[in-house]
């Protein structure tokens, strides 16, 4: 077999993006990448480049920051258990606090977060520079599961979950449940297990409040096989072996 061409100095018409570029190679995220390249820091080929949208081919372009060769990362795996009220995103126009300040102390290169959840909302995250682990999760067509449990503000009875589980549609969408199980009730509310195999923006929220229902704890304790466990609120750490393997299939 030929041997592999080594890389060049002269930018690719294929591959990705030089801003997607150092975000794949796990340097910084996209919108830095921009802020960087905009700066005149980031040569490709020994030349200075300030198009974010170049396509650069990364096993052959040499791409420098600041003067250094900018070259793959490690993979790493994190799971985190999301605190309320942190966003799910680095850079926040409105400085809201977000989910990368569970991380600190850990030794990591940049990561990003595997889908989302919203501000309101509690529980396993996972966070990685791997961006094939993180699009095969993601991909709808792999029907990974999601669990939740859901406080909600009132106590349904047998038909009214029924109705949950026949799903709704809202603006244009319908949103469904692989299942709806109450798990407990007292007073004036309730706990339900939901999972779903989609993640559509504030989808349990909607179709909770599509019925008059209210949500008022939002958890997610499980992606797949993967629990969230025992893992502390606000804490991060890296998958072991296997638990990456529970994701695996």
């Amino acid at each position: 077999m030929a041997s592999r061409p080594p890389p060049t100095g002269r930018p690719s018409k294929a591959g990705v993006s030089l801003n997607r570029a150092l975000s794949k190679l796990g340097l910084c995220s996209r919108t830095q990448a921009e802020v960087l390249i905009a700066a005149g820091r980031v040569r490709v080929g020994g030349k200075v480049v300030r198009d974010a949208s170049l396509r650069v081919d990364l096993g052959r372009d040499r791409i420098v920051v600041d003067g250094e060769h900018v070259v793959a990362e490690r993979k790493v795996y994190v799971m985190l258990n999301k605190p309320r009220g942190l966003v799910t995103t680095r850079d926040d126009p409105q400085q809201r606090d977000t989910v990368y300040a569970c991380l600190e102390g850990l030794d990591l290169p940049f990561v990003s977060p595997v889908g989302r959840l919203d501000k309101a909302s509690e529980g396993l995250l996972l966070m990685t520079n791997d961006t094939h682990f993180a699009n095969r999760l993601m991909d709808p067509g792999s029907h990974l599961p999601k669990t939740y449990h859901v406080q909600i503000g009132a106590v349904p009875d047998e038909a009214m979950l029924d109705k949950l589980r026949a799903g709704v549609t809202v603006d244009g969408e319908t949103l469904t449940a692989n299942s709806i199980a109450l798990l407990r009730s007292g007073g004036r509310t309730a706990w339900l297990e939901i999972v779903l195999d989609e993640g559509r923006n504030r989808h349990i929220r909607r179709l909770l409040a599509a019925h008059g229902i209210e949500v008022k704890r939002l958890i997610r304790i499980a992606i797949g096989r993967l629990p969230l466990g025992d893992l502390a609120k606000g804490a991060a750490r890296h998958l072991t072996p296997e638990e990456l393997a529970l994701l695996a299939g």
